[in-house]
């Protein structure tokens, strides 16, 4: 059942459209991942569904009856309660029927008379009062409350804490908790994961999973996206295009799509050139039936509708990280480590990094990685154990919070101060490349958003040239588009990677091994976070307390072994194909030589039957020849 439509809506500020005759359908239990780049009206979407903000155009189609919640990015939430209390506010109807209840027992265990009928009447309200607590989950709505806590990462030792004593993030938890505690059909949830560490993270994908009723929810976390939703909506050039599937199925289909696109533009073009040439050899044969001929020609081609070339990417930062210098094989060696501040926060630390290995972090919040990783960059001691560094090995460091920029320095001084003997050419080409243009370059660090200040630290980390990067928190604040292109830099990074990240899609993309942090040292996997995630349990459970281990399965040498044979037997057959795909090319393209040949000939192109085939089977051929091209493409790309 349809319990939400859009038709043609459109909406403007000022002079500047934001979206434009979009259409959408949303089904009682969907849920959809709503994705596009920063500013595409993702927002401004759901600001209109909820009716916050009037739509300049369309029709908006709610069903009957339908309650619609909503969640946005930046709300003002204040409050005087306790969390518990907040929370509690969710249910202020069954705390009234809790309380009308203790006055009817009062006054039914204070009747003296058992025949007294006030007795008899006060019995069956309270019945009747009873079924209804029953019913709206009164007996169960207290553990709800404490389930939703705990799963958003609240202890119970925080419960009693003032809301308004609380920082953004964690009335930010509050707000979540208290939408998702709230029966709705339809629930539109803007950036929920922000301010959640994993744990929680995937709590709240259990959650929704588990929800009745629509959710569509903007979100840069595409790990979540990928395991919540059925759906994607994306808002791009103004438009929304709907997709059946995760955020995964998504990319893969709209891939799939602008190949699409790209091949109709690529014919239209092709077909153009085509007319173009018949019309020029028309007139070139100068006859009176020729020019006819030539003219009609030019006025179908003016009619012609012309497609736009698509884009396959957005604008986004381009750069690819190069070591100057290749370190030597070992790389890191962490041993015993401990550090300790008010309290303990882990102890026995060892793992050790080899060239070329991209490491993932990962550990609770609060557990010390930021900590970690600043005792290895030497900006902290450890209370016991050591850091060793390898041979050559330069160090490029990513910080979170950006510490190492001179807010009170302009874009361009920024980078020149660190790298003084760069020309301004190519200073400026560099800071273009990531999206600092124009008078950009002239604007004070401490005016820059989030986002702009991780892309000076990631150009400065880039012109560095060390061989061992050191991130902390390297996407938080990056849109989709960019973090999809410091995946790929990273993955193609020759030299070797030790990072912190909440984003598990990213960690699944660039990780080679995963180190977990824990209160009593590290455990190491070797694989991404997917594999990570499959040993997790076992590993848990039969190595609790130790101080590092290998999560790897005994017959995991057996396995890469076959693995090995498998794919050395699908190079051969892959090799074999695609010497028969190059033979097939060679022979269509001497043929499509061949018939542009024969079409230049006069006794051919005046013969309309002659043409009309030779036409059909250049159509059929270079049809067959795209084909070839995009399997001796996938054959030679893998």
């Amino acid at each position: 059942m349809i319990v939400l439509a859009g038709k043609d809506i459109s909406k403007s500020y000022g002079v500047e459209t934001i979206i434009e005759n979009i259409n959408f359908t949303v089904q009682e239990n969907d849920k959809i991942g709503v994705v596009g780049v920063n500013g595409a009206g993702k927002s401004t979407l759901f600001k209109i569904i909820t009716g916050a903000l009037e739509k300049d155009e369309g029709e908006l189609f709610v069903g009957k009856n339908i309650r619609t919640g909503y969640m946005s990015q930046d709300f003002d939430f204040q409050s005087d309660n306790t969390i518990l209390d907040e929370m509690l506010s969710v249910y202020s109807h069954l705390t009234s029927m809790e309380k009308e209840m203790r006055e009817l027992e009062l006054r039914i265990s204070g009747s003296k008379d058992p025949s007294d009928p006030a007795l008899e009447q006060m019995l069956k309200s309270y019945a009747n009062l009873q079924e209804q607590f029953k019913q709206q989950k009164g007996f169960e709505y207290q553990s709800l409350v404490r389930g939703v806590l705990k799963g958003l990462g609240f202890g119970q030792d925080e419960y009693d804490k003032k809301v308004s004593i609380l920082s953004g993030g964690q009335k930010t938890r509050v707000a979540l908790g208290k939408i998702l505690l709230q029966e709705f059909d339809i629930l539109l949830l803007d950036e929920p994961t922000n301010y959640l560490d994993i744990e929680s993270v995937e709590w709240l994908e259990g959650f929704l999973k588990g929800l009745k009723g629509a959710v569509l929810i903007v979100s840069h976390d595409r790990y979540f996206l990928d395991m919540v939703t059925n759906k994607t909506f994306e808002i791009e050039n103004k438009t929304l295009t709907e997709y059946n599937g995760s955020y995964s199925k998504y990319v893969e289909l709209k891939m799939e799509r602008m190949e699409e696109l790209l091949k109709d533009y690529d014919l239209q073009q092709k077909e153009v050139e085509r007319q173009k040439a018949i019309i020029a050899r028309f007139r070139q044969y100068n006859r009176e039936k020729s020019i006819k001929q030539a003219e009609s020609r030019e006025k179908a081609l003016e009619r012609m509708e012309l497609m736009d070339k698509p884009q396959s990417t957005p604008k986004g930062v381009r750069f690819s990280f190069e070591p100057q210098v290749k370190s030597g094989n070992d790389v890191l060696y962490v041993t015993e480590v401990a550090k300790s501040f008010d309290r303990k926060l882990f102890d026995n630390a060892s793992f050790e990094i080899k060239n070329g290995e991209k490491v993932a972090l990962l550990g609770p919040n609060g557990i010390g990685k930021t900590t970690l990783l600043k005792i290895i960059m030497g900006m902290l001691k450890p209370d016991e154990g050591s850091i060793r560094l390898g041979t050559n090995v330069n160090i490029g460091y990513y910080e979170q919070e950006q510490d190492n920029l001179n807010y009170d320095n302009l874009v361009i001084d920024e980078i020149w101060d660190e790298y003084p003997d760069m020309n301004q050419s190519d200073l400026r080409t560099k800071l273009a490349a990531f999206l600092f243009q124009g008078e950009d370059v002239f604007k004070e660090i401490y005016k820059l958003s989030g986002g702009e200040r991780s892309r000076i630290s990631l150009l400065k980390l880039m012109l560095s040239k060390s061989n061992f990067l050191i991130m902390d928190e390297p996407t938080n604040h990056l849109d989709i588009v960019s973090k999809q292109v410091l995946e790929d830099a990273l993955s193609n990074y020759t030299g070797t990677v030790l990072f912190i990240s909440h984003d598990r899609y990213f960690i699944n993309k660039v990780a080679t091994k995963v180190v977990e942090l824990n209160r009593k040292g590290c455990a190491t996997y070797k694989g991404d976070y997917s594999y990570y995630l499959s040993k997790k349990p076992s590993y848990q459970s039969e190595n609790a307390g130790s101080k590092a281990a290998e999560a790897e399965q005994p017959t995991e040498q057996k396995n890469d072994w076959m693995k090995q044979k498998e794919e050395k037997a699908n190079q051969r057959k892959q090799q074999k194909r695609l010497e028969t795909v190059e033979k097939e090319i060679e022979r269509i393209e001497a043929r499509i030589q061949e018939i542009s040949g024969l079409m230049e000939k006069p006794e051919i192109f005046t013969d309309h039957i002659k043409c009309q085939e030779l036409h059909e089977e250049d159509e059929r051929i270079k049809a067959e020849l795209d084909e070839l091209y995009n399997e001796w493409g996938e054959l030679t790309a893998e």
